[in-house]
This record gives C-alpha cells, sequence and structure tokens, in this order.
C-alpha cells in the first residue's frame, strides 16, 4: 500500500477533504506533528503533505522543527518525490526553492475565491471555477520561486498556488478546509479577534460552501493523484 504522510503543526489543521481521495487511491495516510514526532520517519512516505500552521517560516529559531522540514523538503525536491504543501506548507516548499517569505500587508481570512492563471486552467487546479470560494487564512506570502509556475492569485495577494514540475503542488489557500470550522474557529480566536474578523462570518461561509468545497477539493487532488501515477 502507498504510504502518505502529513506533516501537522496543529491539532485541528488535517487534511480535512483531502483524506478521502487519498483514501480512494490507495493511500495509508498517518498524521504526524512537527513539534513533538521524529519526522525523519516521513522521508520514506511515497507522499509528503506538509500542512498549515499559525507559525512563520522566518521564526525557525523559535520554531526549531522547521529547520528539520525545510531539510525534509529540500531532499524530496532534490529527489522529484511528490510533495504538496498547504499554507504554511505551501510557504516551507517556496522558501525550500530559494523564495523570500515574509509578513504581508493584511490578514487574508474568510472565504472567496482565487483567479487562476492560464497555466492553472490547465493543470488540476482546473476545476476551481472563477465563482467558487475557497477558504483563506494567512497573514503571510512568498515571491514566486525559481523554476515553478504560477497557478492561481488573488486581488490581495499574488502568490496562491503554484506547481514545480508534475510532483510538486503549493497551495496557499485551504481546499482541504471547511470541514470542522468549529475547531478552526476556537483555535484561532485571539487571532480572529486581533484582525476584527467576525467568526460568524466564516462559520456561515462554511456552512453555505462546504458541501461545493468538498467536491472541488476531491476533484482537484484526484486530478493531481492522477499526473503523479501517470509518471
Amino acid at each position: 500500500m502507498k504510504t502518505a504522510v502529513a506533516i501537522r503543526h496543529i491539532d485541528f489543521e488535517d487534511l480535512g477533504y483531502f483524506a478521502v481521495p487519498l483514501q480512494e487511491r490507495g493511500y495509508d495516510i498517518r498524521h504526524i506533528d512537527a513539534h513533538a514526532d521524529d519526522l525523519s520517519t516521513a522521508a520514506d512516505a511515497d507522499l509528503l503533505v506538509v500542512l498549515g500552521g499559525p507559525m512563520g517560516v522566518y521564526e525557525a529559531d523559535r520554531y526549531p522543527f522547521l529547520h528539520t522540514e525545510l531539510r525534509l523538503i529540500r531532499e524530496r525536491l532534490r529527489a522529484g518525490r511528490p510533495l504538496l504543501g498547504v499554507c504554511l506548507g505551501a510557504q516551507l516548499i517556496a522558501h525550500a526553492m530559494g523564495a523570500r517569505v515574509y509578513a504581508g500587508e493584511a490578514k487574508e481570512i474568510g472565504f472567496a475565491p482565487v483567479e487562476l492563471t492560464s497555466a492553472g486552467s490547465r493543470s488540476p487546479l482546473a476545476s476551481i471555477t472563477p465563482e467558487q470560494p475557497v477558504l483563506h487564512w494567512h497573514g503571510d506570502t512568498f515571491d514566486l520561486p525559481g523554476g515553478a509556475t504560477l497557478l492561481a492569485s488573488t486581488g490581495a495577494y499574488a502568490q496562491q498556488a503554484f506547481s514545480a514540475g508534475p510532483n510538486v503542488l503549493a497551495l496557499q489557500f485551504h481546499l482541504e478546509g471547511g470541514a470542522g470550522i468549529e475547531r478552526w474557529l476556537t483555535g484561532h480566536a485571539g487571532e480572529l479577534a486581533a484582525a476584527g474578523i467576525d467568526p460568524e462570518t466564516i462559520g456561515h461561509g462554511a456552512t453555505r460552501n462546504a458541501p461545493l468545497l468538498a467536491a472541488v477539493s476531491h476533484q482537484v487532488l484526484l486530478a493531481w493523484l492522477s499526473q503523479l501515477e501517470e509518471r
């Protein structure tokens, strides 16, 4: 059986909607916690997924496990092995590829669409329509790494998704998010309050968008996994 290891930085930000398509494609799924587990156990996984978290890539001195993650990501990039990054995970991939990661001008939190680039419309993200809201939850951003292909943007942040060949996909937004949104609203209550964002607005957005977002997430991940299997 193929293995998928997801590195988790906070317990409620897990694979979410991505778990079902991974299971459908025959992956045995395992979550490991960046701050507590031996990350070297993920080195041999058929697929490595690096999930989101509240820390910044530039805070590795405060969160030493980020150094270990970056080494692991660089090793997979050099080997051309399948790698998926979400939010912080996407930022770590960008940094591992040599790009700058930094604090943005404002928080981007809530459900809103993304705009696919021409390359994005031909990528596994093609099922994300212009009207489809996805979950945004970040304040940091990054420059597009050299050798990467930009797949999606928003008006606030140009770098919303990129690929680096067929085996690497990085998503700034949360296609997997929306399931269990109550845990996100509770766990990030302080961040929402500081940003002046009403958690009820996000909760209503999840109720309204979750069914279609789950379907789109399923289509996107299956398309990307099929791309891996074709190689």
